[in-house]
């Protein structure tokens, strides 16, 4: 299943891109969970992400940065879950920044999961989507409107 967000932010699509990093990271930790942030090495080819969530779920989550480019209008990472916390099997997360003009961007989260049963990601879908949606704000607050 697929969910796709965009969030327009001020800034030069290539230095938001950059700024993909550790306190973003941070800021985009969803409000109520408790998690913590065991590796975290960047947003390139071969970078890690490892949570360990607490609460409301225990769970550990580990994504691979897969690939990571760009040209004159974009750039953009994914990073594919390689442990995932029940009951998703498939996660692949590409991060997209689309310039719109020299001072403002479109971010974009293109998100595909699966439980491997279509009934089942049709009943997580909401949640992923609450679990995401917020990102909207943050993103704004982070690099202005």
């Amino acid at each position: 299943m697929n969910l796709r967000l965009q969030t327009k932010v001020k800034g030069n699509y290539l230095k938001v891109i950059e700024r993909f990093d550790l306190d973003l990271f941070t800021a985009l930790k969803p409000k109520g969970a408790n998690m913590e942030i065991v590796k975290f090495t960047g947003s390139k080819k071969g970078d890690v992400v490892d949570i360990q969530f607490h609460s409301p779920i225990k769970a550990k989550w580990i994504s691979k940065i897969t690939e990571d480019g760009g040209n004159d209008s974009m750039a953009y990472f994914v990073d594919e879950g390689e442990v995932l916390p029940f009951p998703l099997k498939k996660w692949k997360h590409k991060h997209i920044v689309e310039k719109i003009d020299d001072t403002h961007c479109l971010i974009v989260d293109d998100i595909y999961f699966s439980t491997g049963f279509a009934f089942f990601d049709f009943f997580i879908y909401p949640g992923i989507f609450l679990g995401f949606f917020p990102r909207k704000k943050v993103y704004k607050a982070y690099f202005g409107e």
